[in-house]
């Protein structure tokens, strides 16, 4: 099987988002049938990235935290319905209820996102202005310690993706394994499938020869070095680790549980952790999404279930995703944010399965998107307009010499020749229309019809 599609909308994506590196593999039948690195680890040295480059796995870490609440379940250690308040002083209870293990590895607590992490990771990296002294779970309780007025929803009933939840695990299972979360991760899960280049200390990341140095990516495309914010967080998105490492995590869950002869947990808790817990508050192309145990779930991708996650820490970023019924999985890592992971990774899943991923939905509207980018007239050019892209919107911006005109439009329908969207001016909604036709493209707009007469200036 050929992946030189992958690759080169790899190094597209790439290019466009000014990512300085890339580690990417693909598992199929427990084992690793292709694996690449794109660009460089280290700009300033000139260093290529390599599969064996170690990044931040941001926010996968949290698939780990729920696989070993899981084995410490099955050991009898703990219940997935016991109180949080049980292990630890914390006392909000959204609508009068009491938050159990299992609320906060579904992130259904019924607490919005308190952005501990958020603010934690841009005090790091100097990307923000707050400072939070929280390097323990005693400094994150003491942050919370008003969160009860905070909340929404009773648990179990709302997704709310909470960084916070994930860190107090890591505290539980400290409780209930008499040991440090990371020297338990590592006895328990990354020694047993001998995941040798995944560490959470500052030492071992930086004294490897092939550690990709972070990057922050300006507003400007500007690539910045930085580091990861070592200590901040923890059981919510510390690990580092390699794809080659990510592959034999991967295979694991492929294997239920059990990979190279090891079995670190019983199908039983491995289906669980892939059964929908909570449903996501949006609903994509691939349709209704939802959270189990530290992995997302969506129900049908090409015809498949697709189970994984994602994760950022600002200066690296991360995916795995794996289908269980085909036993095809993938994981990749970057050194930087830009273009989402996910995207790439459902791209390579495509693929495995035998389906043109440029028929993937985000890749068509990307494209009818970019297309009508450029530099619009009116009639004998009395006026002019640019239109951008925005990520999933475009803008039209006009101009002079004293004012400037920012038009926000929002995608309704895309056709081959006809692409529709709309705007609000003065609270009434907008049709906006391009015309597209093998020669030339025509903006409808309001009372204009503008004309595209080249690429942006």
């Amino acid at each position: 099987m050929s992946f030189a599609k992958l690759e080169e909308f790899i190094f597209a994506k790439m290019s466009e988002t000014k990512l300085p590196g890339l580690s990417a593999a693909i598992v199929k039948g427990g084992e690793v049938v292709w694996a690449k690195a794109f660009g460089f680890r280290d700009l300033e040295c000139g260093l290529a990235a390599t599969s064996h480059t170690l990044y931040g796995i941001g926010s996968v870490t949290k698939s780990f935290t729920a696989l070993s609440i899981m084995q410490l379940a099955e050991q009898g250690k703990l219940r997935l319905d016991d109180p949080v308040g049980s292990y630890m002083p914390i006392d909000i209870k959204p609508g009068g209820e009491a938050i159990r293990i299992s609320h906060l590895m579904s992130h259904s607590s019924g607490i919005p996102a308190l952005a501990y992490a958020e603010a934690v990771i841009r005090g790091a990296t100097g990307a923000g202005e707050n400072w939070f002294p929280i390097a323990s779970c005693a400094d994150l309780l003491t942050f919370m310690a008003d969160a009860q007025g905070w909340t929404l929803t009773r648990p179990g009933e709302r997704w709310f993706y909470l960084n916070e939840g994930y860190a107090l695990l890591g505290y539980i299972i400290e409780k209930c394994s008499g040991m440090p979360y990371e020297k338990y991760v590592h006895k328990h899960v990354l020694a047993p499938l001998g995941m040798e280049r995944s560490f959470f200390c500052k030492d071992e990341v930086e004294k490897d020869q092939d550690a990709a140095t972070p990057y922050i990516i300006t507003r400007d495309g500007e690539r910045k070095p930085s580091t990861y914010p070592y200590g901040g967080i923890s059981s919510d998105g510390a690990l580092i680790s390699s794809v080659l490492d990510l592959s034999r995590y991967v295979a694991m869950y492929l294997g239920w549980g059990e990979h190279g002869g090891v079995r670190l947990l019983s199908r039983k808790s491995v289906e669980a952790m892939e059964t929908p817990q909570v449903a996501l508050p949006y609903q994509g192309p691939f349709g209704k999404g939802s959270y189990g145990y530290g992995l997302s779930i969506t129900p049908d991708f090409l015809g498949h279930k697709l189970v994984g996650h994602g994760g950022s820490v600002l200066v690296a970023t991360a995916y795995i995703g794996f289908i269980p019924e085909q036993g095809v999985g993938i994981a990749l890592l970057a050194n930087g944010s830009g273009y989402l992971l996910s995207q790439l990774g459902m791209y390579g899943l495509a693929i495995l399965l035998e389906k043109d991923p440029e028929s993937l939905p985000f890749v068509q509207m990307e494209k009818a998107l970019t297309e009508l980018v450029g530099t619009y007239e009116t009639y004998r050019g009395t006026m002019k307009a640019q239109v951008k892209r925005m990520g999933d919107f475009l803008t039209i911006e006009i101009k002079d010499k004293y004012s400037d005109l920012t038009v926000p439009l929002v995608p309704e329908a895309i056709e081959e020749n006809t692409r529709t969207f709309f705007t609000l001016e003065s609270g009434i909604k907008l049709p906006v229309e391009f015309r597209v036709n093998k020669v030339e493209i025509d903006l409808i707009y309001e009372r204009y019809r503008l004309r595209r007469t080249g690429k942006l200036l």
